[in-house]
């Protein structure tokens, strides 16, 4: 078919274990702490390439190697460079160090533990682009109405209407976060089922895509995986919000890298912001401006786009730096000031439901004690 593959695995894993200042950014120590450890092993062998990011106060590790998914040597290295970063960020009093290690210790695998996992082991294609996106102070839901639009709306992606390799569509796997269950819906057939589900973007969450066998790809595969943990799950309590991460493929057979960013020049509202109980914007910006600072954001997303090559990152690039998403960025500042102007009212505070995790239920248990019966 034209198309000799080797498979890989790519392991995207990010924790907040310490910010700087605030929630704000990642000290450039721990940058140097994980660079040092992931550099190590890929020296021994047990990464093929690996890239350290960060996005707001999220420090994100990109490894790759033939290890497959939900391996535990991978998982161990992730949580013991997140420990060793820990230690840094304790030593120079960094706000909430350690605050995504949620375990004591390691115990095989990085999953429940606190950390964002997103993986995808793939058949890596004559030319493979990929694009790590990283998102800081809102929740997995976020990536519902993007990681929709790039594999089944036809508005934004023209080639699930013009490219016979696209126009059979893709099957979505669907987490229902709450319930800890998930589904199959297969688009464009259920599309409408599907927007049932995902709408409702703080219970189901898009976990997967996968592509249907075509002539471009031989195989179904995962094409695009979110990070779906919830630290309240694990911690039984608000400790930060989840702040997800996402890999997609893109081109020959599946969107191209232009409809991969397309759904992210709306600015779409999501839950998170200030102190994760408000809804705001989320704004497309360079590395550089990965910094949220106003009531700690408008939340925040950026884009690394790679070619993979025998499982090295070649890149990144930083595609949200494109001039071509200011107007994006203007209208996320435009909205940030009407949503700000409301103060502490829904609907820019979230509602009670999705509130139940914060920390106002410390202030509604000292109120309940002052209710008295209305005649």
């Amino acid at each position: 078919m034209g198309f000799e593959m080797t498979k890989i695995t790519i392991s995207l894993i990010k924790a907040d274990v310490g910010g700087y200042p605030g929630h704000s950014s990642v000290h450039p120590a721990l940058i140097d702490t994980a660079e040092s450890k992931l550099a190590q092993a890929k020296k021994s062998g047990a990464l093929i390439d690996f890239r350290v990011m960060a996005c707001g106060d999220d420090l994100e590790l990109l490894m790759s190697h033939k290890k497959g998914c939900d391996n535990g040597e991978v998982h161990a290295l992730a949580w013991e460079t997140f420990e060793e970063a820990t230690e840094v960020a304790k030593k120079l009093k960094l706000y909430g160090a350690g605050q995504d290690l949620l375990a004591d210790a390691f115990s095989g695998n990085i999953r429940g533990m606190g950390p964002g996992v997103a993986e995808m082991e793939i058949n890596e294609r004559t030319s493979e682009p990929v694009v790590a996106f990283m998102m800081d102070k809102t929740e997995p839901g976020a990536f519902n109405l993007p990681i929709f639009k790039m594999f089944a709306d036809p508005f934004n992606t023209a080639g699930l209407v013009i490219d016979p390799a696209c126009h059979h569509g893709f099957t979505f796997e669907v987490w229902d976060i709450m319930e800890h269950r998930r589904v199959f819906m297969d688009c464009p057939a259920e599309m409408y089922d599907l927007l049932a589900l995902i709408g409702a973007k703080s219970r189901y969450v898009i976990k997967r895509v996968f592509c249907k066998p075509n002539s471009k790809i031989s195989e179904q595969e995962a094409v695009a995986v979110i990070s779906t943990e919830k630290l309240f799950q694990t911690a039984g309590t608000y400790v930060g919000k989840d702040d997800p991460v996402a890999l997609v493929r893109c081109q020959s057979g599946l969107p191209a890298l232009g409809e991969v960013l397309e759904p992210f020049a709306l600015g779409h509202l999501v839950s998170g912001w200030m102190r994760g109980s408000h809804n705001g914007p989320l704004m497309p910006c360079s590395f550089e401006t990965a910094h949220p600072t106003r009531f700690d954001g408008p939340p925040r997303v950026i884009a690394a786009g790679f070619q993979m090559a025998y499982g090295n990152f070649v890149g990144p690039v930083d595609l949200f730096k494109d001039v071509a998403f200011d107007l994006t960025r203007k209208r996320c500042l435009e909205i940030t000031d009407y949503m700000r102007a409301h103060g502490p009212f829904e609907p820019a505070r979230l509602p009670m439901e999705d509130m139940e995790y914060t920390t106002l239920p410390h202030v509604m248990k000292v109120l309940a004690k002052r209710f008295v019966n209305a005649e």
